[in-house]
């Protein structure tokens, strides 16, 4: 089994069909980016849902939608396209699928907001930029630490008695 994780955006809506058998079965076009030799590269992937396992999901996924999925790689096949060059095509079945934190929508903000770790309709938490401080532990209120985001805060100055340290 080569078990796969893909980070990538939706290519278009995700299409929905019926087998002669009646089983639903649900394609997804993703699109992964990586940088090789000085440039960005992409790569199309065709992620295949069999049944409703997904159908909590898939009516929130879109065009553009960031997405992680987890799933199992099919054998590669080589075709020829329009412009009579080899191809590629890279197909995975679906065992599970994510929104990603780190996706933007066509408006510029994150997609979705909130800070829930739940894969199916959940908000996950809003992109950052490097270095912007994002962490706050659980019931903590706003500005916890009152530091910056390497725990610089303020703390009570122990100095050198080490009757005084917790452990």
């Amino acid at each position: 089994m080569n078990l796969l994780y893909l980070a990538g955006h939706l290519g278009a809506d995700p299409e929905t069909r019926f087998t002669p058998g009646g089983q639903k079965v649900t394609t997804l076009r993703i699109a992964t980016n990586s940088y090789q030799n000085g440039q960005d590269v992409t790569i199309w992937w065709r992620v295949t849902c069999w049944g409703d396992k997904f159908d909590k999901i898939l009516p929130h996924l879109k065009k553009g939608s960031a997405v992680i999925i987890t799933g199992e790689m099919k054998k590669p096949e080589i075709y020829t396209d329009k412009e009579g060059r080899p191809q590629v095509a890279l197909e995975i079945t679906a065992e599970s699928i994510r929104f990603s934190p780190f996706g933007k929508s066509e408006k510029g903000g994150a997609e979705r907001e909130g800070n829930s770790q739940s894969s199916y309709g959940s908000k996950p938490p809003a992109r950052q930029e490097f270095g912007e401080q994002t962490f706050q532990p659980a019931g903590a209120s706003p500005g916890y630490g009152g530091g910056n985001a390497y725990g610089q805060g303020n703390y009570e100055d122990l100095g050198e008695d080490d009757s005084k340290l917790p452990f």
